[in-house]
Parts: C-alpha cells; structure tokens; sequence
C-alpha cells in the first residue's frame, strides 16, 4: 500500500508538472494548453452510470450475428450516435455463420453416459434464461459422425502430442480431449487434425477457471460446473473474416468460395462441453497416469487413455448467409477532412455479451457522446474522427474484416490511427499496438488518473509490474525504463485487418486484471455477473473512455502526429537480438541432446541383453546469417534520428504540416510485405502476426521466427532477407520524410 500511495503522490506531481511545462507530443505550448483544456471538458461529460445503464440495456438480451436481438443493438447504437451529433449509417456484409443443427456426445459401455451438452440457469442471474441463446458449440467445426477411443492430450498443443509420442500413445483414428487455455482454442483441433485425430472435445478444468480457482458463479467469479465457454475455431491464422470471400469484402456481389474449398473451416467435428460433462469421460481413461503437470481438479486421477469405452460425436450446422451489421459513425474534420481517426468495438456477443463485448463498446458510446458534447459546444476536430461498431467479431472478426477488406485503399490512403478496445474489468492499465506510437501511448497513460489508487492508470500499472516481478534485475529494469513498452499484436480483436493487412498504424487498449473470467462466452456473461465481480459500476469502463477518448482527440487535434520511429528501432532491434538467441540456443541444445543419443547408443550396445533402434539425431543448427537485419536496422535507426528532430521542431513552426503528417501515418504500410507471409499470404505485416500454432498470441519478425523454429534453415534465409528489405524501405522513406 505504501507503494501505491507513493506512485499516487508522484503520479499527480508528474501531471501537474506537464501540464504545466512540458507541451504535449506534436502540439505546441500554446495548442498544448488548448488541448488539455478540451480534455477536461471530454472527462467532465464522461457517466460511469450512464455506461452502466447503456450496458445493462444493450445485454438484455442475446445478440450474436444474424439474430434478431444483434439487429436491435446495431439500431441502438445507430441512433445514438445520430443522438450525439454523428453522420452514422449501418454497412451491411453477408457473411457465412454456422449455427448447431445437431450435437450428440455419448459414451458406450462398461458405464454408458450421454452428455447433457447444456448450461443450467440461475435464478440470481435473470438473463440466463431466455430464448434465443444460442446453444453450446464452436463456430467453424466440421459436420461429422465419429465414434471412437479417446485420449487426453492435456492443452492439446504440439508439445503435448511429443510427450503423448514418448508414452507410446497415438491418436490416429481417436477422439481428443484437451482443455481450454494455454493457447487460442482454435489452435487444439488443428493440432489433433495435423496428427490423425478424427473428434476434438475441448473442456474448462475447474483448476484453471472452475472451483479450484475460487467460489464458482453465483456465489463468485469462477466457472460452475455447467458453464461451457462457446468460440470460434476458424483457423485465423491464415486468415479472418468471411471464409468465403477472402481478400475482398463480403458484399451481395462478391465472388464466393465453395464451402469445401475455405481452408478455414476445420475438417473435423469440434465441440466444447462442461467440467460437469467431462468428468465421465476422463474418469473412462486407462492407460499411463497423466503426467504431473496435466492433471486438473477433478476428484480422480488422469489418465491418458484409451480405455474400454468408446466415444461417440456427431455434429451438423447449418451454413446460412447472414447479414452483419457494421454501424459507421463520423465526426468531419474541419482542416484535414481526409485524415481519419478512426475508433472500434464490436457489439455481437456469443450470448448477451454484457463483458465481452459491450463493456468496450459502451465505453466506446460515452466518448463519442462527450465528444458530441464538446461539437455542440463549438470545438471542431481538425482531423475527421470515425467511430465504429463491428458485428460478426466472436466468429473470426467478420464485420471488421470485410470492411477493411472492401475499403482497404481508402484506408491506406486516409486512416491516422485505428485505436480498438474489446471487453475490459476493473484492473490495470495496459496497451498494444504500432511501436512508434509507444511515447505517444506513455504520455497518455500519465494523463488519466486512477480511481482507486489516485496514481495515474501508467503508474498504477507500472506499480503492478515491480510488484509481480520475477527477479531484482527485472525490477530493476522497470524502474530505470524511460519509456513504458506497449505490447505487439497477435490476433483476438478487431484491430487485425487494419494493422496487419492494410497496414494501418494501430492501438489496442484496455484494463484488466482483477475481475475472472470464468463466465467468458457462457450464458453468465451478463449484467448481473458484470455489476458484482468483473466492474461495479463501471468504473473502469469510463476509465477506458478518458483514456481512448485522450488519445483520440489528441490524434485529431496534433499539429504534428505524436509518432515517433525511435522506437520502432529499439523494438525490432529487440526481436533481433531474441533471434539470434533462439538460433544459438536451439545450436546448443541440439549438440547436446544428439551427444547424448549417442552416448545411449554406444552404452545399449555394449549390451547383448538390450536392443533398441538406431538413434535419430536432429540435423545441427547451422550459423544463420543475420547480416541483412543487422543493416537494415542501423539504417532505421539513422532516418528515425533524423525524423525525430524535424517533427519535435515543426510544432513551433508557423507552416502548414499536412505533407509531413500524412508521410508519417502512411510509413507503417512500408513494413508490408508484398508477398505475405509464408503459406499465408493474407497476413502482410513483417514484424507482427499471430503466431501459426499460438492463434492470439504474437509472433514477432513471424517470417524469420517461425522457419528458425520449424528448423527450415532455407526459408530462414530467405525471410531474413525478406523482413530487411521492408524495414530498408522503411528507412529511405522516413529519411525522405526528414529532408
């Protein structure tokens, strides 16, 4: 606590004395002080209780795409932001949206069980049961009849299938159960497909989000014994949105592919179910004891499997065209019309939604409410600033997607900024997105105060991180930082397309961090369970107004965009010097493991008793030339010195800076990457991109760190090559912005 209040003191000094000195990224002395004075108007107008009432309106009722109830929250929100003073219009895509026909899941004897595949309601939680929820299943599953064995793959991630491999174990022909967590869902049945399963059954153990953790919903947070988190498990990675209409939007006259030939939809049937219905199912399993580290709360002991029994799954959907509802509103610029910055958060829901999405997306109604306000008061962006509310994001980000993919120049040629939020709760601070806008976000975050702790949310959150540090060096580094990092992007939201595809700088926010998750994309992801355990009040959802709206009116109003290439530079040297570390390391540890195979082999056949097949060594590591990222990055680190100095003079000159300002936004497009990335060429971005087997999570420089990974030392080579070449013209093209 005395931390807290220590942060808290110096938080509010380091605000004052900004505010007082130091003129804000890209705005003079004079437009500094302008600027914070707006500010001060926008978080006056800014109603916990008003983005409370608007969330407990907007969930109460199920809304996923193509329902009726998702139609009355995309009009909802249409004629708010016609209430605030916006020109709003809903575009409409159709999109492919799979809905359970059939779901059976049963086992035979020695002890026959059918599974109840259902959520039972709660009469603390009012919403839990109405018509319309859509019924327990995973989005892009195949149709499927199996019967089968089945085994326990634990998180059913690559590692997992090595380990399964070294207890002599095979799922070729079997059915898998893994549990959630450790990776993005979909990641699971693409794993247990690559390795011959023909069923994925996807379970929460308590020990992760059910009692293990904590008091079970009602009574707390965590997952009760019937909840079961429904989702999507398109195959992302390749690419989001439509799987019909890849590259283009999903327009009435889009040209479609066969369902057949969408590489995105699974191959194989897919189902998640409760801890209450898996429980008979593992109990089933014979075979070698889990190992230690895969053994969840269930009151038996895991097994692997298989056992006596068999499984039985079958699956059917229907594959319907709905309409999604994109709402667009628009606030034109009165200097540069044509320079958009631009604001998300999708509004469909898996159920009612009142978390996932509609604390972001009624967060996201109140800034434009208070920006409403302060037009109807006379202020005037001179930037245009578009807000949007997505459909279709819970299934693959359909809504976002397919309007990238149908604007995709335009945006190139006009979009500042994409700045996303999706579902938040009480907690911390933190940010994702485009490097060069990290001190931009650093400044941010040190403007908006912290309603528990007083500190400012940046403080609060670098509190957290020296309090959860793992070592004195790591703490260390926290506190002589400068600049607070901001995270790289994966995949999960709607900011995807915009950065990844188009290219388009961008900005994830959030907070989080003290509210669980266990009734995440269930029938108690409502209102009453939001209020009690994830932000009473709404609290934080306002905090996440001030400090969007902050960045959005700065983004609007900057007489020179707040960029800043410097870091950038620091960033991808950073994922160099990680993938120099990779390749030594994997050099190492193969020599060692082959030294040892070796060492086996000679001593087994000393011995006439034993016999055992030859060893297979893994091919040595060979020395990966990093030369070409080394040069490319020397040279990014010279333009964007250069760039730095003009753009931290230009505030102060008397000239118009649209030319200067346009060049900066539009420099994140050099980082793409003509050809894609390997076997994926949808995703353009060289240095981020969810990870091929990680699904949310990032990897960065992907090109370069998946073939080292893969050991495909010749594509290494050639991404290498390839990642240089952006980030060169990245580099001639900020030292053509300098001059």
């Amino acid at each position: 606590m005395k931390k807290i209040l220590a942060f808290s003191a110096l938080s509010m000094a380091t605000v004052c004395t900004q505010a007082q000195q130091k003129p804000l990224m890209g705005f003079t002395p004079a437009t500094s002080a302008k600027q914070l004075q707006t500010e001060q108007k926008f978080d006056d107008a800014i109603s916990a209780d008003r983005i409370s009432a608007a969330l407990k309106d907007l969930s109460a009722y199920p809304h996923h795409i193509g329902s009726p109830g998702g139609k009355v929250v995309a009009d909802k929100i249409l004629a708010k932001f016609k209430s605030y003073g916006f020109d709003a219009h809903i575009q409409t895509y159709k999109v492919l949206f799979p809905t359970p026909k059939t779901r059976l899941l049963e086992m035979t004897g020695p002890t026959p069980f059918t599974a109840s595949l259902k959520e039972n309601p709660l009469a603390e939680d009012p919403t839990s049961n109405q018509d319309g929820q859509l019924p327990t299943y995973n989005a892009w599953s195949a149709d499927g009849d199996v019967t089968g064995q089945l085994v326990f793959v634990n998180y059913g991630l690559p590692d997992d299938y090595d380990m399964l491999a070294a207890m002599g174990i095979d799922v070729k022909g079997k059915i898998v159960i893994a549990k959630y967590g450790k990776s993005w869902r979909g990641i699971k049945p693409k794993v247990a497909f690559e390795h011959g399963a023909i069923g994925c059954i996807i379970y929460s153990d308590p020990k992760d989000d059910g009692y293990f953790a904590g008091d079970v919903y009602p009574k707390g947070a965590y997952k009760n014994e019937t909840g079961v988190q429904r989702g999507s498990v398109m195959d992302m990675v390749i690419y989001p949105g439509d799987p019909l209409t890849p590259g283009v939007g999903a327009t009435d006259k889009a040209q479609r592919l066969d369902r057949k030939d969408a590489t995105t939809i699974l191959k194989i049937p897919v189902l998640p179910i409760s801890y209450k219905d898996a429980q008979p199912l593992l109990q089933s399993l014979d075979g070698p004891v889990a190992p230690a580290e895969w053994r969840g709360a269930l009151p038996f002991t895991y097994h692997v499997g298989p056992g006596k029994s068999t499984v039985h799954l079958k699956l059917e959907f229907n594959w319907n065209l709905v309409p999604a509802y994109d709402v667009i509103a628009k606030i034109k610029g009165s200097t540069y019309p044509d320079e958009w910055v631009m604001r998300g958060n999708h509004h469909d829901a898996w159920v009612n939604g009142a978390d996932d999405p509609l604390s972001g997306q009624t967060a996201m109604l109140d800034e434009a409410k208070a920006i409403g306000d302060l037009v109807k008061s006379g202020w005037k962006p001179k930037r245009s600033i578009v807000y949007c509310a997505w459909d279709g994001e819970e299934p693959g980000l359909l809504g976002s997607t397919e309007f990238v993919e149908d604007h995709d120049r335009e945006l190139q040629q006009k979009a500042v900024v994409y700045i996303n939020s999706d579902d938040i709760s009480r907690g911390f601070y933190h940010a994702g997105g485009s490097h060069a806008l990290e001190s931009f976000m650093g400044e941010v975050s040190q403007s908006v105060i912290d309603p528990e702790t007083k500190a400012t949310v940046g403080d609060r959150a670098k509190a957290h991180e020296l309090v959860t540090a793992g070592s004195v060096k790591a703490r260390k580094e926290i506190m002589e930082r400068k600049i607070a990092p901001i995270e790289a992007l994966g995949s999960g939201s709607d900011f995807s397309s915009f950065l990844q595809h188009a290219g388009v700088p961008t900005l994830d926010i959030g907070y989080g961090g003290e509210g669980p998750g266990g009734e995440y994309h269930s029938i108690f992801d409502s209102y009453a369970d939001y209020n009690k355990f994830k932000d009473p009040g709404s609290v934080y959802s306002g905090v996440l107004a001030k400090t969007v709206g902050h960045a959005v009116l700065r983004m609007a109003d900057a007489d020179v965009l707040p960029f800043d290439f410097r870091n950038l530079y620091t960033t991808l040297d950073g994922y160099r010097k990680e993938l120099v570390e990779l390749a030594n390391n994997m050099r190492e540890t193969t020599a060692q493991q082959n030294q040892l195979l070796k060492t086996n082999a000679y001593q087994l056949s000393a011995d006439p008793t034993k016999h055992m097949d030859a060893p297979i060594a893994k091919a040595e590591v060979p020395a990966i030339d990093f030369t070409p990222l080394n040069t490319s990055l020397l040279a990014l680190k010279a333009s964007a010195a250069k760039l730095a100095d003009k753009t931290a003079a230009a505030p102060a000159l008397a000239a118009d800076h649209k030319m200067l300002n346009e060049t900066v936004y539009k420099a994140e497009q050099q980082l793409l990457s003509p050809n894609g990335l390997p076997r994926r060429p949808w995703y353009k971005h060289s240095i981020y991109a969810p990870g091929f087997y990680t699904g949310y999570g990032v990897k960065t420089m992907p090109g370069i760190r998946e073939a080292i990974e893969q050991r495909n030392w010749e594509e290494a080579k050639e991404q290498i090559a390839a990642v240089a070449a952006s980030i060169n013209a990245l580099a001639v093209y900020l030292d053509k912005a300098a001059m």
